[in-house]
């Protein structure tokens, strides 16, 4: 099925006024409705594409993630670009960011802070960890204790952080790009369910063709292009964009597509654990990004059958039958989708 093919039919039939432009907290020109998103997206991906060359497809999944304020895991081996590909997406938007390298002896305050006694003020103060940003880069994740990885579930999930009984909010938009090894690697801890679960999507760079491989020996050979990026767009930018996206129309046949294809992991004899209702909501927030980027104001079962493996795939545990067979829940997951009766038109 064709991208687009009868994504009239799922339409909204009086689609709501798009959103008024207006002028951001830095005093530019905030971008509005669909024809702002397109202009500030695609400023934001020809950044990054700068710097990660011949890998379209995953900046596209990245920039998804990020307006449908997600969370985005990267594994793949050591060195292929995976926090390259986080801090281009980091440097492109003028927001705060920071960076965690993860060790076996990070500790979990080191990621949300700590409360320190103040000589001067005779009282404890609250010292904010790296997590209080807006881009929070996390590089090799999985080379952390489960004890410090699991510092970050609240953060992921509900935007706080609490800290000695007093819980804090995290700023919009605030977004996790972690990286990390496969967990056969020498001294990683694979991430728990929970975990991977409050990742939005998890991507792989896979290793570049010939051709991108020597642009990239020409673009890195004196100086890195990450060095050489600077934003093109603001924290208040995203925030617009995600309100724009957060408008996007969903049929209620598309709607029952995407509950059907995680249904269906739940009850596949080939996996013990399916995807969780979480996946389902992070699932139509990723459509709906996704279309917006098409420059859609609705979304196709085309947009959830793109998302389905990387937003799906990582959430999902093999029966040891599957894992002898060397069946992938990458493999299933494409399956589903291949076998599960796309939603007629117009309903």
């Amino acid at each position: 099925m064709a991208v687009g093919t009868h994504g009239e039919s799922f339409m909204e039939t009086d689609p709501p006024a798009s959103h008024p432009a207006r002028r951001g907290a830095r005093g530019h020109d905030a971008p509005g409705g669909l024809d702002g998103l397109a202009q500030v997206a695609n400023k934001i991906r020809d950044a990054v594409e700068s710097v990660i060359e011949g890998k379209p497809s995953v900046v596209r999944l990245a920039l998804t993630v990020l307006l449908a304020e997600g969370h985005l895991l990267i594994e793949d081996v050591p060195g292929v670009g995976k926090t390259m590909l986080a801090k281009a997406l980091a440097r492109s938007v003028d927001c705060s960011v920071r960076r965690v390298q993860f060790t076996p002896d990070l500790l979990p305050s080191d990621i949300t802070g700590v409360s320190a006694y103040n000589q001067e003020l005779r009282e404890f103060e609250f010292k904010p960890g790296p997590i209080f940003a807006n881009i929070v880069v996390g590089d090799e994740i999985n080379r952390a204790s489960p004890k410090t990885q699991s510092a970050l579930l609240e953060c992921m999930e509900e935007r706080q952080v609490t800290v000695d009984g007093t819980t804090y909010t995290l700023e919009p938009p605030f977004m996790v790009i972690s990286t990390q090894n496969p967990v056969e690697m020498e001294g990683t801890y694979p991430l728990p369910e929970a975990q991977r679960d409050r990742f939005t999507a998890r991507i792989s760079m896979g290793y570049p063709d010939p051709a991108a491989e020597l642009e990239m020996l020409d673009n890195h050979g004196e100086t890195s292009p990450l060095d050489r990026l600077t934003p093109v767009a603001h924290a208040e930018d995203v925030r617009d964009l995600i309100e724009v996206v957060r408008r996007q129309h969903v049929a209620p046949a598309v709607r029952q597509y995407a509950i059907d294809l995680v249904s269906a992991t739940r009850r596949h004899p080939e996996l013990r654990l399916g995807a969780s209702p979480r996946a389902t909501l992070h699932l139509v927030r990723a459509a709906r990004a996704y279309a917006a980027l098409d420059d859609r104001d609705y979304v196709v079962p085309d947009d959830v059958q793109e998302l389905a493996v990387p937003v799906l795939a990582h959430r999902l545990l093999p029966t040891a039958e599957a894992q002898v067979e060397r069946r992938r829940p990458e493999q299933v997951v494409a399956d589903l989708v291949k076998r599960l009766p796309v939603p007629s038109p117009g309903k």
